[in-house]
């Protein structure tokens, strides 16, 4: 197994037009369907954000807990509440479920009230790209070298143009780098703590809840 380093040199070694061939051959065009951005039958929308996405997304309008919650893997109700140790943040939910900065107008069109902001697994869906220590979708492969894959969408197979499967494919080069990042940063700058309740490591160490750090 490559090491992160590795795969991170391998990510900044990307080729943007390659990227942008792969995406232009399949197509792609959001249909605003919003399936992407709802919780499905059995689980709520579980969408990975980094710190300084959390930050951006505050813009002195939201709690860190109004735009994040802990990543809900290894959290379980214990007798005082919630409690465990996770990895990551994943984007807040509505009581549905659903992701809380999505919006659905009476025709059943959805929108993304902080389109300009959102994150960059947002900004790539349905597309990833196949790297070691990076968070895909996975799906089927979309290129020859199986690199670019593409998780179930209705938009796949609608025209593009160069422009946008460039700006896309530019966005995906710039998530696996960002993830990848991130993911040494986990690694390098874990530090087992005993506080209770849930504590969540990222790149910038162990928080609590609220995105504080734990000293």
């Amino acid at each position: 197994m490559e090491s992160l380093e590795a795969e991170l040199e391998r990510a900044r070694m990307l080729d943007v037009d390659g990227l942008a061939d792969a995406i232009e051959t399949i197509g792609f065009e959001c249909t605003r369907c919003g399936a992407c951005c709802k919780a499905d039958e059995e689980d709520p929308h579980t969408a990975t954000v980094f710190p300084d996405e959390v930050r951006e997304l505050q813009d002195d309008e939201y709690d860190w807990r109004d735009v994040a919650r802990p990543m809900p893997y290894g959290i379980e109700e214990g007798e005082d509440g919630p409690e465990g140790e996770t990895f990551e943040w994943a984007l807040g939910t509505d009581d549905c479920g659903d992701c809380q900065f999505y919006t659905e107008a009476d025709d059943g069109t959805g929108a993304c009230t902080v389109h300009e902001d959102r994150p960059l697994i947002c900004a790539t869906y349905p597309f990833s790209v196949a790297l070691g220590g990076t968070s895909q979708p996975m799906g089927e492969p979309v290129d020859e070298e199986g690199m670019v894959r593409a998780h179930e969408c209705e938009g796949l197979g609608r025209a593009i143009s160069r422009e946008d499967a460039e700006a896309l494919a530019g966005s995906l080069k710039e998530r696996a780098i960002r993830e990848l990042e991130e993911a040494i940063g986990v690694r390098d700058n874990y530090a087992p703590t005993d506080r209770d309740g849930i504590v969540v490591y990222d790149s910038e160490g162990p928080k609590n809840r609220d995105g504080e750090k734990i000293r």
